[in-house]
C-alpha cells in the first residue's frame, strides 16, 4: 500500500512493527485523502481549498477534543488518539495541508530553493511524522529524514513529468531550464528535446545526491524500521536510476518499479551495510 504521491514510501509493511500499523495507516489516510482532495476529481480549485479548508478545521477539532464532521471520519476518529498517543506534532500536519493548497494555484517554481520549501512541507512531514512514532528526535536524524524524503518527492516529480503537464504543472525549476535553454512551454505542450533531457538528466543527479546524504540514517535507526527505511531509500534510487536507463525520456513514458526490482531492491537494501561511502553509484 502506497500513497499516491509518495509511492515510494512502503507503508504499513510486513517491516513494520505490529504495534505501529494502525498509527502509521491513520497517518497515510490523512495525507492520501488530503492529497486527493486536493487533486482528484474535476472540482474546481476554489471548492478544492474550501475543502482542504474544512479538512483542516476538522483536524484540529479532533486535537482539541471537539466534535468533527461526518465527510472525514473514517481518518479522523482513528487519527485522535495517534495523534495523542505518541504526542504527534500538528504542525507537521498543516504543513501538508499548506503544501496540498499550494499545489491548487502555484504551478512552477522559480529555483530549487522554492522547490525545496515545498517539499519541506509536502514530502518532509511525512518521515517527521514516522520517526515521531519510533521515538526518534534527534536533529541529525531529522536532517536526514528530511533529505530522503525531500529526494523521494523530487524523484516523484521527474518520474511524474508526463502527468503533471496535463495539469499544466511543472516542477523542472525555471533556473535549471534557463541554464539549458529550455522553454517551458515547450515541456507543457508534451515537446521533448535533448534540453529537457539535459535538464532532467542535471536534478536526477541532484536528487540522488540528496538520498545519499540522507542514507546513513538506516544505518542509525534500529531493526524493522531500519530495514523498511533501506528499501525506500534503494526504491528512490532504483527510480532514479529507470530514469536515467530510459535517457531521460519521462515526457514520453513514466517509469514505474515492477515485481521484477523486488530482489535487485532487497539485495541492494542488504548491502548498504557495507557501503562506507554515499557513492552514488555504489548500488548500480
Amino acid at each position: 500500500m502506497s500513497v499516491n504521491h509518495y509511492e515510494n514510501f512502503p507503508v504499513a509493511s510486513v517491516l513494520c512493527p505490529p504495534r505501529l500499523r494502525p498509527a502509521v495507516a491513520a497517518i497515510y489516510w490523512f495525507a492520501r485523502t488530503a492529497d486527493d482532495l486536493a487533486d482528484e476529481g474535476d472540482l474546481d480549485s476554489r471548492t478544492r481549498q474550501k475543502d482542504l479548508h474544512a479538512f483542516r478545521a476538522d483536524l484540529l477539532h479532533v486535537v482539541a477534543g471537539d466534535p468533527i464532521s461526518e465527510r472525514w471520519k473514517p481518518v479522523f476518529e482513528p487519527l485522535g488518539p495517534v495523534i495523542k498517543q505518541h504526542q504527534l506534532q500538528i504542525p507537521l500536519f498543516t504543513d501538508l495541508l499548506s503544501a496540498f493548497e499550494q499545489d491548487l494555484f502555484q504551478t512552477e517554481y522559480r529555483d530549487r530553493l522554492q522547490l525545496l520549501d515545498y517539499c519541506r512541507r509536502s514530502a518532509n512531514p511525512i518521515g517527521r511524522l514516522l520517526l515521531q512514532l519510533y521515538g526518534v528526535n534527534d536533529a541529525q536524524s531529522l536532517q536526514q529524514s528530511d533529505a530522503i524524503c525531500t529526494a523521494l518527492q523530487l524523484a516523484n516529480f521527474w518520474q511524474d513529468l508526463s502527468i503533471d503537464v496535463k495539469r499544466r504543472r511543472l516542477y523542472l525549476p525555471l533556473e535549471d531550464c534557463d541554464r539549458h535553454a529550455l522553454d517551458k512551454n515547450q515541456v507543457l505542450a508534451g515537446q521533448d528535446s535533448p534540453a529537457l533531457r539535459q535538464t532532467l538528466r542535471d536534478v536526477v543527479a541532484w536528487t540522488r545526491s540528496l538520498m545519499w546524504s540522507g542514507a546513513p540514517l538506516v544505518h542509525r535507526l534500529p531493526g524493522r524500521i531500519g530495514w523498511e527505511l533501506r528499501l525506500v531509500v534503494q526504491g528512490g534510487l532504483r527510480i532514479l536510476e529507470t530514469i536515467e536507463h530510459m535517457n531521460f525520456s519521462t515526457l514520453n513514458k513514466r517509469p514505474t518499479l515492477t515485481a521484477w526490482d523486488g530482489p535487485t531492491l532487497l539485495w541492494r537494501a542488504a548491502r548498504m551495510r557495507a557501503l562506507a561511502t554515499h557513492d552514488t553509484r555504489a548500488a548500480a
